[in-house]
């Protein structure tokens, strides 16, 4: 990783740049596949799924036998560990839940909130270098609690047009039944527009590529719901003198290998510190799988020296990571400083992993500078919430004469005529 000493402030923009695809290039071709698949639908699935997957579908819908059957491929171990973050993640989204209360505003005039579940609902899973079947949890439990109707799952097949077990397996567990073989784009299209197969839904969730991105934000400008314009994935870790810097080293890897434009960043105000994590980086890189992956990506992520520890709080603000880990004996020191994050591991024992797969918070986050407006996906992404008032003759006679006042005011006179009627019907009892 490439180490730049920052001393002002006009300095910090670099740290925020994320890398990216030619943004008109991107556009032209985003906007081609979701042509053809409001065109073709299921004809278009099939031929993208040939032409990216390298994958001959008959159809795309995953049948029950194909559930069945990836059920027996996963291991018992993997099972219990994938219960235990069902339990962990069920447990944060449920206390998420909100209790409905009628507040009397004034004398008579009663107001309340009700929460429904979205309809209909579209979850998509990457599938790409990195099958995520925790995603699938992460998504599926808040659906299933906000009790969402009709949920679709869409994952790119591999090369056999097959999806990976443990993905089918993991919705099988959830209850989740309309999956089917469309990745990338394509899937984003062919759920927010529907085709012969899929049907339309109301909002769609899931991170992925910036072709996934990229389709999210144009059907969003279609008047689909989405959750956030959740990209690439990233980390910032700030890291003080009591940071581990093996541990350092692992957070920086992990996040790494999730894809070749993935970023990660190092923020220290200790220049030895970079250059132990940098020595940890070579040793672990040594053994690691996706070490290809990893080097690609690490080509995207630099390690930067700020003058104070208080200067690496306000680029992470400046940045507003993805993940944010706080790499010190003692974080709560620096909570107070945090203003933009998608989601904060505190201490040197709180990995991101953890995040990931199983400490019970959502890992769908936002991305590239989004957690500056943007929150992760929680119970109440699933949800619309309804308003409600009730007024009896005593709320109407309440409120009634100022709400004639400001209608009059403003020379809505329909409006004061709607109040003014029901005030003058009591005279007459």
């Amino acid at each position: 990783m490439k180490t730049t000493q920052l001393q002002k402030a006009s300095s910090w923009e670099e740290v925020c740049k994320r890398p990216s695809l030619p943004i008109n290039e991107l556009n032209e071709k985003v906007n081609q596949i979701i042509e053809e698949v409001k065109l073709n639908k299921d004809r278009s699935l099939i031929s993208y799924a040939k032409l990216f997957d390298k994958a001959d579908l008959k159809s795309i819908a995953v049948t029950k036998e194909e559930i069945e059957l990836a059920i027996l491929k996963v291991p018992t171990q993997l099972m219990n560990a994938i219960d235990l973050a069902r339990k962990n993640i069920t447990s944060f989204h449920e206390s998420q839940r909100y209790e409905e209360k009628i507040i009397e505003t004034a004398p008579g005039v009663f107001c309340w909130r009700k929460s429904v579940g979205i309809e209909s609902v579209g979850l998509y899973i990457p599938g790409g270098t990195a099958p995520l079947f925790s995603t699938v949890l992460m998504l599926g439990i808040p659906a299933i609690l906000a009790e969402c109707k009709n949920i679709i799952l869409c994952t790119p097949p591999n090369k056999n047009g097959e999806i990976n077990p443990v993905i089918l397996y993991t919705a099988n567990l959830l209850g989740i039944k309309n999956i089917y073989k469309v990745g990338g784009a394509q899937a984003i299209a062919a759920m927010a527009y529907g085709t012969e197969t899929i049907k339309p839904v109301s909002k769609i969730f899931g991170p992925g590529n910036q072709y996934v991105t990229k389709a999210k934000e144009i059907v969003l400008k279609d008047g689909l719901a989405i959750d956030m314009p959740a990209g690439p994935s990233e980390v910032l870790v700030i890291a003080d003198s009591s940071c581990v810097p093996s541990f350092v080293a692992a957070d920086l890897l992990s996040q790494a290998e999730h894809g070749y434009d993935s970023q990660v960043v190092l923020l220290t105000n200790d220049s030895t510190i970079v250059d132990k994590v940098n020595n940890e980086i070579k040793l672990q890189l040594e053994s690691a799988p996706r070490r290809d992956v990893i080097l690609k990506s690490l080509m995207n992520s630099k390690s930067y020296v700020c003058e104070s520890i208080e200067d690496c709080f306000l680029i992470s603000n400046k940045y507003a990571p993805e993940h944010l880990i706080i790499a010190s004996k003692t974080p709560d020191n620096y909570l107070s400083l945090i203003v933009n994050a998608g989601s904060v591991f505190v201490g040197n024992l709180s990995c991101e992993s953890a995040g990931d797969y199983a400490s019970g918070t959502n890992h769908t986050l936002p991305t590239n500078g989004y957690a500056k407006n943007y929150s992760g996906v929680s119970l109440d992404s699933f949800v619309r919430k309804i308003t409600f008032q009730k007024l009896n003759q005593t709320g109407i006679e309440s409120i009634g004469p100022a709400i004639e006042v400001m209608a009059e005011a403003e020379q809505l006179f329909a409006h004061k005529n709607a109040v003014s009627i029901r005030l003058k019907s009591f005279e007459n009892v």
